[in-house]
């Protein structure tokens, strides 16, 4: 007998011929994440087994849900597939239970084992019956034991955690977030980890006009997203010279159409220098006047580089339940302007010429300007300790 910690798969397991590499990449991530809590990692098509002392339980399922490509985690406890063996274990776990209520799931994927999953049930049912003060309840039931018959072992418990789901992070690559102090950018780069897709940050800062508060404000975003991650880097870009030459030399009603466009030119050139094969951002449409069709077309048309938007065709309300979700919308909502906030004109171009755009930009050495930003980008790698020190 032995307690076991069982992790199912969900969605990956559609994924055919490519399961293995995604089974390998969850291990992985699993193994970077719990490290030195476990003692041994066992994995098979269709489950994975981790081994620990029981002492850092609550700590292993912590870290455990916020890892992405997992369905669900189980407690559970693995028996010889011996029927006797099987009936001293449900004996010995419910006794110290109190329910007036229960339901039996077997499943018998090892089909050598004698009896059916039905058969079972009622095997196990007519046991519970017998020793406890309870009744069946198929519907609602207040214990739902289960029952794993497998060939690896017999697996029994009665409690099961819901996973994050998804993909495991890195699978698809690595993107690159253009993360703001917004609610939407932040919420924009856990979806994207959800997917599979490995990130690191790009943060535009415009001391004086821009604090340090609200370059922590940004840090204190992506310590938040690593904990879904652990690898993420943030790139902080000096973008103060080309925002004032855009405020001085373009009209007004133009100007955040420009400086997306500058934005958008910036992270095509550093995600090809990162090896990130996408552009990640928290555009809604129709939200602000950058983010209507018309705008995002004209912004977009300065890079051929994939741009993936998640939260494109969320309401607000919505991106806002999910930053509560993952904990971030309160740091979000933190006073502290970006880059994209300051100097906003009172009535922003909602339908933005192309031909205009480009007139526009020939009034500013951009290209110069952009070179010396890409030139000057510091880059900080995100710790878990660092999160109660940034504000």
């Amino acid at each position: 007998m032995e307690k076991l910690i069982l992790i199912k798969y969900g969605e990956l397991t559609t994924k055919k011929d490519n399961r293995k590499t995604f089974i390998k990449t969850l291990e992985t991530n699993i193994k970077n994440k719990i490290n030195n809590l476990y003692t041994s990692i066992t994995k098979t098509m269709s489950r994975m087994y981790i081994t620990y002392d029981e002492i850092n339980e609550e700590e292993i399922l912590k870290k455990l849900t916020k890892i992405f490509g997992i369905h669900s985690i189980v407690i559970c406890v693995c028996v010889n597939t011996n029927e006797d063996d099987i009936k001293n274990k449900v004996l010995e776990i419910l006794k110290d239970k109190e329910f007036k209520t229960f339901k039996v799931s077997t499943k018998r994927s090892d089909k050598t084992f004698p009896h059916t999953s039905m058969e079972f049930n009622n095997i196990i049912g007519a046991l519970v019956l017998k020793n406890f003060n309870t009744k069946v309840d198929v519907h609602n039931p207040e214990l739902n034991l289960e029952i794993e018959i497998r060939q690896e072992g017999t697996f029994i418990y009665n409690k099961e955690i819901k996973g994050l789901g998804g993909y495991p992070v890195g699978i698809q690559g690595k993107g690159l977030l253009m993360l703001s102090g917004g609610i939407d950018s932040p919420v924009a780069g856990y979806l994207s980890l959800k997917r599979g897709v490995n990130i690191e940050c790009l943060y535009f800062e415009s001391p004086p006009h821009t604090s340090l508060n609200a370059k922590n404000k940004v840090l204190k975003l992506a310590e938040i997203l690593n904990d879904y991650s652990g690898t993420i880097k943030v790139h902080v870009v000096p973008f103060t010279s080309l925002q004032e030459e855009i405020y001085k030399n373009i009209p007004g009603n133009y100007n955040i159409t420009i400086m997306r466009r500058m934005m958008y030119r910036i992270a095509e050139k550093y995600a090809k220098r990162r090896n990130c094969k996408i552009l990640i951002n928290g555009e809604s449409i129709g939200q602000v006047a950058s983010q209507t069709l018309n705008s995002m077309v004209v912004i977009n048309n300065v890079t051929n580089m994939p741009v993936i938007r998640p939260v494109a065709c969320l309401d607000k309300l919505e991106i806002i339940e999910i930053s509560k979700k993952i904990n971030t919308y309160e740091t979000s909502i933190l006073p502290y302007e970006d880059c994209c906030t300051i100097f906003v004109p009172k009535h922003p171009v909602i339908n933005p010429s192309l031909e205009a755009a480009i007139e526009y930009e020939k009034l500013i050495p951009y290209e110069e300007l952009i070179n010396e930003c890409i030139k000057n980008i510091e880059t900080i790698k995100i710790k878990k300790q660092e999160r109660d020190e940034l504000l």
